[in-house]
C-alpha cells in the first residue's frame, strides 16, 4: 500500500495550494481518504475526508469553506484544494486511507494506511 502526498511548498497568507495523493497497491476505490495535519509541536488532526465514491465528502471546521477534497478514481488520486491559507494551516499534510470516514472529521483513528506528509508553510 503507498499514499504519496505531494504539493505543498511555501505560501503567502491568503494563498492556495493545490495537495495530490497518489494511492497504489490497495483497490482505491473501496476506501475513504483524508488528510490529516500536523502542526509543529502539535497532534495529528484530521482536516477532510472524502467517502469512496466520492459523493460525500466532511471539514473540520476550521477550513470549512477554504479548502475542498475531491477524487478521481480513475486516476487512483485524491486532492485538496486549499483557499485563503492562514499561518495556523502550516504543518505536515497526510493523506490516509480508512474503510469509511470517521463520525468526527479530526479523528486519526479511522485510517488504516499512512502515507508520507508534504510540508505547508504559510507565511505572514
Amino acid at each position: 500500500v503507498q499514499l504519496q502526498a505531494s504539493g505543498g511548498g511555501l505560501v503567502h497568507v491568503g494563498g492556495s495550494l493545490r495537495l495530490s495523493c497518489a494511492a497504489s497497491g490497495f483497490t482505491f476505490d473501496d476506501y475513504a481518504i483524508g488528510w490529516v495535519r500536523q502542526a509543529p509541536g502539535k497532534e495529528r488532526e484530521g482536516v477532510s475526508c472524502i467517502s469512496a465514491s466520492g459523493s460525500s465528502t466532511y471539514y473540520s471546521d476550521f477550513v470549512k469553506g477554504r479548502f475542498t477534497i475531491s477524487r478521481d478514481n480513475a486516476k487512483n488520486t485524491v486532492y485538496l484544494q486549499m483557499n485563503s491559507l492562514k499561518p495556523e494551516d502550516t504543518a505536515v499534510y497526510y493523506c490516509a486511507a480508512a474503510t469509511l470516514c470517521g463520525a468526527v472529521v479530526r479523528d486519526t483513528r479511522p485510517y488504516d494506511y499512512w502515507g508520507q506528509g508534504t510540508l505547508v508553510t504559510v507565511s505572514s
